[in-house]
């Protein structure tokens, strides 16, 4: 019947079937019962043990681990004026559900565990009076349903039970323990299902509570952690909203970032390697090649590059057997000489060997040392700007304004 409803069977657990009644002989016989879609059992007034097998109490404590919802089932006929227990899953003297019919006060006895405490709610009902009966005790949250033979006795507001039951808890059917609460009369359709409004598995004409406690408990949760998210999202919502009142008043600028330096909106710095000044705009750099003053040398002087220095400077120059050398240029006597502030000065310099043979070897100009012919003069450093180039020649190299550039002053060097 509960397949036919859609139930899944991993959701419910048949006590009777999981304890194995059908080879237990001490103090339980099987009988004729109510109907004979299942087997029923009689347990007789006599000392027993009937309880969960450990997987089976595994596979119990797996189902009830975080469960709010779930229902109780049982068919039963109860000797007159017995009282006993129908069910009890507990830990050593603790319980966690135990269903205790009273046939001496004609009560039924819901025994669970709240807080760490034992809580005991009690539903006036005679239920040991020799009949057959069908009980459905269904718990959603704290709100708990008795039905008997399908009809609704009891509802009631209870302090939510605990259901992670620990992994020492473990099954008894009709009896507390070993020594106490035994049941006298027989059992059938003994089962726990863990689905919201189980009792309709045991009576389908009934109507479903929907939604049930543990879903309304669930709404409002979800409710309480929606607020909680509106809360911290207006929170952080008005913090930005403060942050970007102040960011109005600020001025955003565009930097720059150039070999790993950045530069503000309108810095300017200066670019060594290719002699341009270079400032930051809205974000862009902006570079000017650097303007060197006309530069009107003495008769005895005449402008050259020096190291560090873009612009050229004026140097003393030499004049040997009326050639005219400019500062650091050499020239090859009986020794090499090197011009230097207006006079030539012996350099000793030792002239690496040549892999060519002696009818290739060129005297570079202004060196003292011969090169190979077809020599790359430009691997040397020559120093060109960023629109002109090196071209090699036979005996030294020299810059040329790229296609569209014409030099600056006279020096290919300097290109716009």
């Amino acid at each position: 019947t509960a397949v036919g409803f859609g139930m899944d069977p991993d959701l419910q657990i048949d006590i009777i079937t999981e304890l194995d009644l059908v080879n237990t002989t001490l103090g339980v016989t099987q009988v004729s019962g109510l109907h004979n879609a299942s087997k029923a059992f009689l347990f007789q007034d006599t000392e027993r043990e009937i309880h969960a097998a450990p997987h089976v109490s595994e596979k119990l404590i797996q189902l009830f681990r975080n469960r709010s919802e779930f229902t109780f089932l049982a068919t039963l006929q109860q000797k007159a004026s017995t009282s006993g227990v129908i069910l009890s899953i507990r830990e050593l003297e603790h319980s966690y559900f135990e269903l205790e019919s009273s046939g001496l006060r004609d009560e039924i006895r819901y025994h669970y565990r709240f807080n760490g405490k034992t809580r005991t709610e009690v539903f006036p009902y005679r239920l040991a009076d020799g009949q057959w009966h069908r009980i459905a005790v269904s718990l959603s949250a704290s709100h708990l349903l008795l039905h008997v033979d399908c009809n609704r006795i009891y509802e009631r507001v209870i302090d939510p039970p605990e259901t992670n039951l620990t992994p020492e808890s473990n099954l008894w059917l009709g009896q507390r323990n070993r020594k106490h609460g035994f049941f006298k009369g027989v059992i059938q359709d003994v089962k726990i299902i863990f689905i919201p409004n189980g009792y309709i598995t045991q009576c389908p004409n009934l109507n479903r509570t929907c939604p049930t406690c543990s879903d309304f408990l669930s709404l409002v949760q979800g409710i309480m952690d929606l607020q909680e998210l509106l809360a911290k999202m207006t929170a952080k919502l008005n913090y930005a909203e403060t942050r970007l009142s102040q960011l109005e008043d600020c001025h955003c600028e565009k930097t720059c970032q150039v070999n790993g330096l950045i530069y503000r909106d309108k810095d300017s710095w200066v670019e060594d390697d290719h002699c341009r000044n270079c400032t930051c705009k809205s974000g862009a750099v902006e570079c000017r090649r650097m303007s060197c003053p006309p530069l009107e040398c003495p008769p005895d002087a005449l402008p050259v590059h020096v190291d560090t220095q873009c612009c050229k400077v004026c140097k003393a120059k030499c004049i040997y057997g009326g050639k005219v050398l400019a500062e650091g240029q050499r020239v090859l006597t009986k020794s090499c000489r090197e011009c230097r502030n207006g006079v030539l000065v012996k350099v000793t310099e030792t002239c690496p060997p040549l892999n060519c043979s002696e009818k290739d070897h060129v005297l570079p100009e202004n060196q003292c040392c011969s090169v190979c012919r077809g020599h790359n003069f430009c691997a040397e450093g020559h120093r060109c700007g960023e629109n002109s180039e090196c071209k090699n020649w036979n005996t030294k190299a020299t810059c040329e304004c790229k296609n569209g550039y014409l030099s600056v002053q006279g020096d290919s060097a300097y290109c716009e």
